[in-house]
């Protein structure tokens, strides 16, 4: 083929070539993956670093509404609890929890807190002002950690015993339960749910009970036994003495605390045998309503103790089974004139019932003392399957120059 040529014979000119396009990733190096000090980028990597902090922000912030939520929850349950407990009988139910719940709650706050950054404060906070009264709800005895009786006990110093048999020895062997009581080799006897056979009656038992026990002297109501190798010189059941002629399921149905004064020395020491009812109602009638019942005996029982103990001028010992653990309220009634004579056992955290099976998480058998009481000793007994609470052993003595 010819070239073209323009009219009169000239070749004709040929268009200069347009230049080649540009490179769009010549002229910005972030465009092909390479940033300016040749380092690789991925354009992808910005927007998933940045959904991947916004996640990670949404899940914090659940963590932190949720544990702020439960210590709100916690602290409201805690003052709820306080005010309740041993007033209303409703609260019953939640007074069954275990103690050690008041004092594991906080610390499992505690140890959630950095979890809830942008609130770990308040959680923090709640926590602790939760795990203040939480340490005394949950039974600890902070003083078996440094020793906390009253020092190697004197020549004259008392063992009492105090127990609840479990209905006596109905279903064991009578020997081996009253071998278990003679090998305590106490001065004071505390005894609840006795119950006399129905072959031998009362009569029958209360000549057993002197026969294994010759020198002691021997005071019963109802379910209350006291043996005191001591001169008794005065009694009293609480609320009220029975009736005259009363059968034993009147009085027991009546009467469950029994002051007998002893002498010892120059000197009158009371104590107290005491079984209030359990909280919760189990009989035929409604739940609601047995319960309600169980409250106010509870309550009546518990009051006729505190006038008692209010207007009692002698030192004092108050010992039994108070179907009380250290989270329920009643007890507050009582911790005006007395101590708790725990001070003296070595556990941290001392448990009474279940006796032998597992777990034990409860306290629910008692030794309140007056001040003006030594406390050497403090044993806790596994009555090797004779009853489902464990029985419980003092050592105490009469301090010099103290009343009541």
């Amino acid at each position: 083929m010819t070239a073209a040529t323009e009219p009169g014979g000239h070749p004709a000119a040929t268009p200069p070539a347009d230049p080649p396009p540009a490179d769009p990733a010549a002229a910005d190096p972030a465009l092909d993956g390479t940033a300016p000090d040749g380092a690789a980028r991925d354009a992808g990597d910005q927007p998933e670093v940045t959904d991947q902090a916004a996640g990670n922000g949404r899940r914090g912030s659940r963590r932190s509404r949720l544990l702020l939520g439960v210590s709100a929850a916690w602290l409201l349950y805690l003052l709820a609890h306080l005010l309740l407990s041993g007033r209303w009988w409703v609260w019953a139910i939640p007074d069954l929890l275990p103690p050690q719940v008041f004092l594991a709650v906080p610390l499992l706050l505690l140890a959630a807190a950095p979890l809830a950054r942008p609130a770990r404060r308040w959680v923090v906070a709640a926590a602790v002002v939760a795990l203040v009264p939480g340490l005394g709800l949950a039974g600890l005895n902070l003083r078996a950690l440094v020793g906390g009786g009253d020092g190697p006990a004197p020549a004259t110093a008392l063992r009492v015993l105090s127990w609840n048999t479990g209905v006596w020895d109905r279903d064991d062997d009578a020997g081996t339960f009253y071998g278990f009581l003679l090998a305590q080799r106490a001065d004071v006897y505390l005894l609840q749910e006795y119950k006399p056979t129905e072959t031998g009656g009362e009569v029958g038992e209360l000549a057993r009970l002197h026969r294994a026990f010759p020198g002691y002297s021997i005071v019963t109501r109802g379910e209350l036994v006291t043996l005191s190798r001591l001169p008794i010189v005065g009694t009293r059941a609480l609320p009220a003495e029975p009736p005259a002629g009363a059968d034993w399921h009147a009085i027991n149905a009546q009467v469950k605390s029994l002051r007998t004064d002893l002498r010892v020395g120059g000197r009158t020491l009371s104590v107290y045998n005491v079984h209030i009812p359990i909280q919760i109602g189990l009989g035929r009638s409604a739940f609601s309503t047995a319960t309600r019942d169980r409250f106010n005996d509870r309550r009546t029982q518990y009051r006729a103790l505190r006038a008692d103990v209010a207007g009692n001028p002698n030192p004092m010992l108050v010992g039994g089974d108070f179907n009380t653990s250290p989270v329920m309220g009643e007890l507050r009634s009582l911790r005006g004139r007395l101590q708790d004579a725990i001070r003296a056992d070595g556990a941290v955290y001392p448990t009474t019932w279940p006796a032998r099976v597992l777990p034990r998480l409860w306290r629910l058998d008692w030794m309140l003392i007056t001040p003006s009481v030594g406390v050497h000793g403090y044993t806790r007994l596994d009555p090797g399957g004779l009853s489902d609470h464990r029985a419980t052993r003092l050592l105490i003595s009469l301090r010099d120059g103290r009343s009541g």
